[in-house]
């Protein structure tokens, strides 16, 4: 969030070993406050809020069945075939002996993210259906172990993000429809209300030892956690599990989907206080306004997270920059979702979205990164503001040409201040006409091709 107002979100509590896994017992709750002040949280966070924009990859044996299991359609997100086609553990394994990415090139997928302005990526390092994108030590149920590729495919990604510069971070699922002491007895039913008792000693013995593979071997700079929901995973867990999270690294920023605390969809914890986690996860919407409380919208570009063959449904380059200026408004940060083939391509919908996205954002980065949401943060349906970190400058994005003149309400240039639009290289004529700022757009501007971008248009203006 890049809102003005920034509040310290939660407290956090030091794990202590509490769980006795070979009788499946119950945690304890930890003990020790450790208590991190406002400045220093908002140290931690200020690379992630200034960033915005990022990309999400849904990537896994999800992308082999394609959403086709036996010849036939499954209905349903395409990262969920083995819960949604009850596809048994055995055969589900089969899918790791077809997956081969052979096209997968890391700087290649890095290069798509950067050319797009996205500042970080998060990528499935394992989701609900078990398989690992990483040389796992605590499991053989990985690229390197079970798949003809044979590689590490997380390492090279955090290689190329390295190099890049650009911030490589993991999801990883909580829930687990492969071992079988978290399985069981929700598969394929995950919506049972009956308890694994044997979930504890999987939590502790194995969901734990891959997370710290994973942060002491690669590095992220975001871990961001899914599948909280079920019955046996408790907030004791989730508190517990952030500060051992916390501890292997004490600048890693966690999601709220490590606690209990997140409502549905919309992705906000019901109590700041309560619960553990460092930002809110609204899945495939935006917020209706503002949040003192950290945000960033998850979304996908058609219906699906993980590759779907049939799933042409894709939202416009247009859909998804004025999503992009309305959660910079707001005080967010847009996870743009991408899923890659099983031969490790990203699909060429995505790649034509991003590049679009990317040409806008060359005009107009300077209103969406480093940025804090507009007070107010809208004017009408198709305006939106964000101001500048030191308040000297207001951005007033137009998601539609306003014409020949732009009449806006709630900002005024301080006197004698320019006001401009981005990608024009002259200041623009302005008047204050009964307490209304018009702004005179020159005749040049009004042919589309003479415009300096597609789709919205920022005006900087120095109040």
């Amino acid at each position: 969030m890049k809102a003005v107002t920034r509040t310290f979100l939660f407290l956090f509590i030091m794990s202590t070993p509490f769980l006795n896994p070979s009788k499946g017992s119950s945690p304890t709750p930890p003990k020790d406050i450790i208590k991190e002040s406002p400045a220093a949280f908002d140290t931690r966070m200020e690379w992630w809020r200034d960033a915005t924009f990022g990309m999400f990859i849904h990537w896994g044996l999800y992308s082999v069945p394609a959403g086709y299991y036996h010849g036939e359609p499954v209905e349903g997100i395409g990262e969920w075939i083995m819960d949604h086609a009850a596809i048994p553990v055995a055969e589900y394994e089969e899918f790791a002996t077809e997956f081969n990415p052979a096209r997968f090139d890391a700087e290649e997928w890095v290069r798509i993210a950067k050319n797009a302005g996205m500042k970080y990526i998060v990528i499935t390092s394992k989701h609900h259906d078990g398989f690992s994108l990483w040389d796992s030590k605590v499991s053989d149920y990985d690229v390197v172990d079970s798949t003809p590729y044979g590689r590490d495919l997380l390492a090279q990604l955090r290689d190329a993000c390295e190099e890049a510069g650009i911030k490589l971070c993991f999801y990883h699922s909580i829930m687990d429809w492969h071992h079988p002491d978290a399985q069981a007895p929700h598969y394929p039913d995950y919506n049972s209300h009956k308890v694994n008792p044997e979930f504890p000693r999987y939590f502790e013995n194995y969901l734990k030892p891959q997370i710290k593979e994973l942060i002491t071997r690669y590095r992220p700079h975001v871990m961001w956690y899914d599948g909280e929901w079920i019955p046996e995973y408790t907030h004791e867990m989730g508190v517990g599990l952030y500060n051992f999270n916390r501890r292997l690294n004490p600048d890693l920023i966690i999601n709220n989907r490590i606690d209990k605390g997140r409502q549905g969809m919309k992705g906000m914890n019901s109590d700041d206080r309560q619960y553990a986690g460092d930002f809110g996860t609204p899945e495939q919407e935006i917020l209706d306004g503002t949040s003192s409380f950290d945000w960033e919208s998850c979304m996908t570009m058609n219906d699906t997270w993980g590759y779907k063959k049939d799933d042409h449904n894709w939202k416009s380059a247009e859909t998804l920059i004025h999503n992009l200026a309305d959660i910079a408004a707001k005080g967010g940060n847009y996870l743009l979702n991408v899923g890659p083939t099983a031969e490790g391509l990203i699909p060429e919908p995505s790649v034509e979205r991003l590049a679009e996205m990317g040409a806008w954002l060359r005009v107009n980065g300077e209103a969406i990164y480093a940025t804090e949401g507009g007070q107010p943060y809208h004017e009408g349906d198709s305006i939106r503001y964000i101001r500048s970190k030191d308040s000297a400058t207001t951005y007033a994005i137009t998601l539609e040409w306003p014409g020949s003149t732009l009449s806006l309400e709630h900002v005024h240039p301080r006197a004698g201040g320019q006001v401009n639009l981005l990608g024009h290289d002259k200041p623009l004529a302005w008047e204050l006409q009964a307490g209304t700022t018009v702004i005179h757009l020159p005749p040049e501007l009004q042919a589309p091709g003479n415009r300096p971008c597609q789709y919205a248009w920022t005006f900087r203006i120095e109040d």
